[in-house]
């Protein structure tokens, strides 16, 4: 490699410079201090272990967005975490083992293999909260209230919330006798609402003409709250579970109509994002005025069986430097930094660390340069007036 293209950066990976930097601190502070102030406790898990703690349930996406590698101590193979959600869970299924309600919160950057857009990041910084032991509808409420509350805090003004459930689409599956791999295959299809190659996937199997009617409805089944009582209608195939799941969806409505404010609730129920481990009520928050992607999250009851303990569990997560990018965040004007002489004198040792302890930031002259305050962006200095090191503007 050429001196050239030494510096060059792997495609998604990117670096933060020191004004972005300083942003993206702020809104990671004042996001944990949110969790907190909820009662979410912060765990750090680490960056790399074990290929199969990292990967629970079917996976297969999670496991695709992997980086593996040869642990050369034991001889096992690990992986970069791609999600920081099952590492939650192993925490509180093996490390805490707490009977009562747990909630947890986390950030860290994750490493994916593929952008999950075309042009995006690979090394997404992952923010979350995640709520264990729990089985309803109080919850999930708590989770998505708590996520909108967080974008909130990021200066995202319009909010969509998205809301699904993966029950209905197992539901109508369970009806018909499918291979795993038709399943997977059209459940893939259903998420990108890829009508043709549904059609063309249901001529090529054995199935009921109800299935495949119902299927096909279930791909246009988005939108306002009216689209609930048509899908009781279209989709009543599927039986007194199907029923169910929609009724919570509509009952979860309820209860967060008093809590998000002037977020507007979008349905779709053929909608699934995220890993597979999901099972139950799923839901994606939007920026209203853009359209793009915020936040996910929702419910994956036992995802800690796999840990030897199987407990409740609904949770969220968003990439912190995409909630950045689609907030209206102001920048504080500082009042600038201070410079101080590149003299040996006791006093003005003591004035330096006073004015550090207040949240000034001071500058230690290295030299006796005249123009090393203005070369390190100082707007102020400390200058020696009968005695007494004062501050005065350059």
């Amino acid at each position: 490699m050429s001196s050239r293209t030494r510096w060059l950066l792997p495609a998604g990976i990117e670096e933060v410079l020191p004004e972005n930097a300083a942003i993206l601190e702020s809104y990671r502070r004042k996001s944990l201090d949110l969790f907190a102030s909820w009662g979410y406790q912060l765990v750090i898990s680490p960056f790399i272990e074990f290929l199969d703690s990292l990967l629970v349930g079917e996976c297969e996406d999670l496991n695709l967005q992997t980086f593996k590698l040869t642990d050369q101590l034991s001889g096992r193979t690990m992986g970069v975490r791609a999600d920081m959600t099952p590492q939650v869970a192993r925490i509180d299924a093996h490390m805490l083992k707490s009977e009562a309600p747990t909630r947890l919160c986390y950030c860290g950057t994750v490493l994916h293999t593929r952008p999950e857009t075309a042009g995006g990041t690979r090394s997404p910084l992952q923010i979350g909260a995640e709520l264990y032991g729990h089985a309803g509808i109080a919850s999930d409420t708590e989770i998505i209230s708590l996520m909108t509350t967080t974008l909130h805090a990021s200066g995202i003004k319009q909010i969509l919330l998205d809301l699904g459930h993966t029950g209905i689409f197992e539901a109508l599956v369970n009806t018909a006798n499918l291979s795993q791999e038709i399943e997977a295959d059209l459940f893939s299809m259903l998420q990108h609402k890829s009508t043709p190659d549904i059609e063309t996937l249901l001529e090529s199997v054995e199935c009921s003409a109800d299935f495949k009617t119902a299927i096909l409805n279930l791909v246009n089944l988005h939108g306002s709250s009216n689209i609930l009582s048509q899908a009781r209608e279209q989709l009543k195939i599927g039986g007194k579970e199907l029923l169910q799941c929609i009724d919570y969806i509509e009952n979860l409505s309820n209860a967060l109509s008093t809590r998000l404010g002037n977020t507007k609730i979008h349905y779709d129920l053929a909608e699934s994002r995220g890993y597979h481990y999901q099972q139950g009520i799923v839901f994606t928050a939007f920026c209203a005025n853009k359209g793009d992607e915020l936040a996910r999250g929702g419910r994956y009851d036992n995802i800690g069986e796999t840990f030897g303990r199987a407990r409740p569990a609904t949770g969220f997560s968003a990439d912190l430097r995409r909630l950045i990018t689609a907030s209206d965040h102001q920048t504080t004007k500082s009042s600038g930094a201070i410079y101080a002489p590149h003299i040996n004198d006791n006093n003005l040792v003591t004035t330096v660390a006073k004015l550090r302890a207040q949240g000034e930031v001071v500058i230690s002259g290295l030299s006796d340069n005249a123009n090393e305050a203005h070369l390190a962006g100082c707007t102020r200095t400390l200058k020696n007036e009968n005695n007494k090191w004062v501050v005065k503007d350059i």
